[in-house]
């Protein structure tokens, strides 16, 4: 196999990343909670992080209740995936979505105040990570920020080092009951376009693995 040199791979790097910019940050962008408007008397709930979004550990929660600043504020999911609010103290998060954390932190509430309207933003979304791990420049956990491929994961890790076995690619995928499926990646037929279908998106828990 031939040797593919750090330099000749960083000029691949380079293009792919001049042609997804939003790669190039890698980051999350927060997004900011603002305040619950109202119309005829009435909260108006503005949109949160996806409906679909599973909250994890370290992910950070704007919680906002309408007219009650004293009971709104910026909470981190801990690790045993609860967090802890006024009034209410510690409510379970982790594996909910915005909305399901939204109506337990509401139903709580009730308890002590009229019709509480929660709105509930993913302001840091941190728990949605894959791995990369062996012969790249910079293995380790990364964020999942966004829809990433195999691609995508090589190139945020810094590229290959100089042995790589690049048509050894692949990715180990958790499955039910502590089970993992071994999806291939063969990075010289991908990158000529040749089997654009084993380029995946990744999925939280994923783990690219480079021989």
């Amino acid at each position: 196999m031939k040797r593919i040199t750090t330099k000749a791979f960083g000029v691949v790097v380079l293009a792919f990343l001049i042609a997804h910019p939003a790669i190039a940050l890698a980051q999350v962008v927060p997004v900011k909670a603002g305040d619950t408007a109202s119309r005829n008397g009435n909260p108006v709930r503005e949109g949160g992080s996806g409906d679909d979004y599973l909250i994890g550990a370290d992910d950070v929660l704007a919680i906002n209740v309408w007219k009650e600043p004293d009971l709104s504020r910026t909470v981190p999911v801990r690790p045993d995936g609860r967090i802890t609010l006024p009034l209410i103290g510690d409510i379970a998060a982790s594996g909910t979505t915005p909305r399901q954390l939204q109506a337990s932190i509401e139903q709580d509430l009730s308890k002590y105040i009229s019709k509480p309207a929660v709105t509930v933003i993913v302001q840091e979304a941190k728990s949605h990570k894959f791995n990369i791990v062996g012969e790249v420049q910079k293995p380790g956990s990364y964020v999942l920020t966004g829809p990433l491929t195999v691609l995508d994961a090589i190139a945020l890790a810094g590229g290959f080092r100089d042995w790589a076995k690049v048509k050894s690619i692949y990715v180990l995928r958790p499955g039910p009951n502590g089970s993992r499926s071994k999806l291939a990646f063969n990075y010289k037929k991908v990158i000529k376009g040749g089997d654009g279908a084993e380029n995946i998106q990744l999925k939280m828990g994923d783990t690219v693995v480079v021989p």
